[in-house]
């Protein structure tokens, strides 16, 4: 199922795919068994790997030394990094293009660029319990006290905060009535987390739940400008939801290959069970499925890069997180049924795709706020304007 690709974006392909071959994929049943988490010197190993070939560059900007690759080559990347499961592939941090745009140069000096050489980790905490995925009714306050900014709120799903240094805080400006991003430290007073629950996938990224009780934070901490209000959050969800399709499309494509192989391997009345025309079936809507996920994913790529209008990419990013993430549920539910009793192991794919896959149809924007996102598009602009 190929795809014409520029042949930078093939040889990324390419080194991706060997990096989670050979340094990921064969520790996921031991990161399933062992909470998410593989021994401090693979998680080393990985993490300095992957910095060696160069992910951490790959959207910063060539002025700070970064590749600025198109996302075009960034989503064949995360497509076969998206093959692996219990995140394995979040061995790195991404310092993305937005981010040497919306932050001063202290800033990038002190957080950005340190993401880049592995020095630092950083995590979201945007969401709360009642907004939830309407990041624009937030309830969280930033309040202006001279030098210093007090933070208030409470914040869910901080996802990978348990191992990073600092948090992106959002937040509501009284006094400007505009929400902004914040540096936080890890362990700045007020800070409190309140649960760390459990959920289905087995991943060493928690996501816990954090008060914030009147937190000082400098003034030189917030992000952007007065009169930025969403914009970079906005970016970030931009290309969030991108590599989410990218990273499902690498994941169907892998549940379709171990289902073809264990179906044309298992014998069922004397035949393959690759013959049974149900079976076929199943591969067959999976397949076709993929291959739509994969042109729309890759075509939402080369439109930014293309700098096509940004509404428009707002709104096709969008599509490709609604349609990507749910097109990898059905297959993995699909794939699961043909292993059958096997596919409910743990130890096979099936099983940990079919819960890990689950919350890309909920985090960065549920799959209904994207059908909205979606819709007000169409009425405001139309469908040539989508």
């Amino acid at each position: 199922m190929n795809i014409e690709l520029s042949d930078t974006a093939k040889e990324w392909q390419a080194t991706a795919r060997a990096f989670a071959d050979d340094y990921l994929q064969p520790h996921e049943v031991e990161a399933e068994l062992n909470n998410g988490e593989l021994s401090p010197a693979l998680t080393k190993r990985n993490k300095a790997r992957a910095i060696e070939l160069g992910f951490t560059l790959i959207d910063v900007p060539k002025a700070y030394g970064g590749l600025a690759l198109p996302l075009e080559t960034q989503v064949a990347i995360w497509e076969q990094l998206g093959r692996v499961t219990n995140a394995l592939s979040w061995c790195f941090s991404e310092a993305q293009e937005w981010m040497f745009e919306a932050c001063t140069e202290e800033q990038i000096q002190t957080y950005v660029m340190p993401m880049t050489r592995g020095e630092r980790k950083d995590c979201y905490a945007i969401t709360e319990s009642g907004p939830g995925s309407d990041v624009a009714g937030l309830d969280a306050t930033a309040e202006r006290d001279g030098d210093e900014y007090v933070l208030n709120g409470e914040k869910w799903y901080v996802t990978s905060a348990n191992l990073a240094d600092f948090i992106f805080f959002q937040a509501r400006i009284t006094d400007e009535d505009e929400d902004a991003l914040f540096f936080v430290d890890q362990g700045t007073p007020g800070i409190v987390e309140t649960a760390n629950p459990l959920f289905s996938h087995t991943y060493a990224s928690h996501h816990p739940t954090y008060r914030f009780d009147n937190v000082r934070v400098p003034a030189s901490k917030r992000i952007g400008r007065p009169g930025d209000g969403m914009a970079y959050t906005h970016s970030w969800f931009r290309h969030e939801r991108l590599m989410i399709g990218a990273r499902s499309c690498g994941a169907a494509a892998r549940l379709i290959e171990e289902a073809t192989d264990f179906a044309s391997k298992r014998i069922v009345d004397g035949a393959p069970l690759s013959e049974k025309q149900l079976i076929q079936a199943m591969l067959a809507d999976s397949v076709t499925e993929l291959w739509a996920a994969r042109l729309m994913t890759y075509e939402a790529a080369r439109a930014s890069d293309r700098g096509d209008d940004l509404k428009a990419q707002h709104a096709r990013c969008s599509m490709v997180k609604l349609y990507v993430s749910e097109m990898a549920n059905r297959v993995a539910d699909r794939v699961l049924q043909i292993f059958g009793g096997r596919g409910y192991m743990r130890e096979n794919v099936a099983e940990r795709f079919f819960r890990e896959l689950r919350v890309d149809r909920i985090w960065e924007g549920t799959s209904e706020i994207q059908r909205l996102i979606i819709a007000r598009a169409l009425l405001k602009r139309g469908l040539e304007g989508m």
